[in-house]
């Protein structure tokens, strides 16, 4: 069995399809229908290199990459981990599969659902995996939502998935789009004034979206609302947070081990413990380098052709 059209295009909608790489939410360079360098087919499709704002790709290689990722990587593991599904079940379990990694049948949903306890496998699924680095992710939420109804029920959303691409529209839509709500809050909370918070992709919110897209050193200048400004947006508002807890981690935990060493060797230790913490500070700032970028391009009033 293989993921139905109606499947990818599932994933596809919550994935995206990024022509031009981009860093994912834990900042590794991502391109196509989310593939990243983990995957061994994307490795050898890209030599083992993508280069964020500079490699590029057509729709095609896109689809191609694609369909090879499902086909090698990640539908032979649903087979295993779902025997017996049928379609909608199967699409279920290669969505899980493609977003999660094939160490989602492993895991409680998988082992339900295995157990014959569908309906329960599917609330499991709905209430949980929808965090990042311990922050619960809205677009996750929805995204388990979603495909547990498609695990029980087989019922395919007929609205836009996250990644799908939100364009400028004249008049708004009978219902908020959380997913442009939720992009409008993040320009806001970044200086960058979209109008009303009211989900609906106007001029104003198409204006404030370009300039960001401008500032930022991995982002097609286009006013539209996809996977890759999105992720963006929320890597944009997640870096001071995640700065400051490095400096508390990864920093703390230093300095006690530095301290220590400094201690028994007689040397002046407050000096150790505070290169400690600015180094754990230093390596936050790196990883978030193109946030820093843009924020920097933003005061400067530079704007950068991707």
């Amino acid at each position: 069995m293989k993921t139905s059209e109606q499947g990818r295009v599932y994933i596809r909608g919550h994935e995206g399809t990024v022509l031009t790489c981009y860093l994912d939410p834990t900042g590794h360079p991502t391109i196509g229908t989310g593939a990243t360098l983990y995957s061994r087919v994307a490795r050898e499709f890209f030599g083992g290199k993508l280069v964020p704002g500079k490699t590029k790709i057509t729709l095609a290689q896109a689809d191609q990459l694609f369909a090879a990722m499902l086909a090698e990587e990640y539908e032979p593991h649903v087979a295993r981990g779902m025997p017996g599904a049928n379609q909608h079940e199967f699409d279920a379990g290669a969505d899980n599969c493609y977003n999660m990694g094939p160490g989602t049948f492993g895991w409680n949903w998988a082992k339900l659902w295995r157990a014959g306890k569908k309906r329960e496998a599917a609330k499991y699924l709905e209430a949980h995996y929808h965090k990042s680095k311990g922050k619960v992710l809205a677009g996750l939420v929805r995204r388990r939502e979603e495909t547990a109804q498609i695990l029980l029920h087989g019922k395919y959303p007929k609205h836009a998935g996250e990644g799908a691409p939100r364009k400028q529209r004249a008049k708004p839509t009978s219902t908020p789009d959380p997913v442009i709500k939720e992009a409008q809050e993040l320009l806001t909370s970044r200086g960058f004034n979209p109008g009303a918070i009211d989900g609906w992709m106007g001029k104003k919110t198409k204006a404030a979206l370009l300039a960001y897209q401008q500032a930022h050193p991995h982002l097609v200048n286009d006013g539209i609302l996809g996977a890759a400004t999105l992720t963006q947006l929320r890597r944009d508002a997640q870096m001071a947070g995640q700065v400051a807890k490095d400096a508390v981690t990864k920093g703390g935990g230093g300095s006690i081990i530095g301290g220590a060493l400094a201690f028994t060797a007689g040397l002046p230790w407050g000096w150790i413990v505070a290169a400690i913490v600015v180094g754990a500070i230093g390596w936050g700032l790196w990883r978030y380098r193109d946030v820093l970028a843009r924020r920097l391009n933003s005061i400067q009033g530079i704007k950068v052709e991707v």
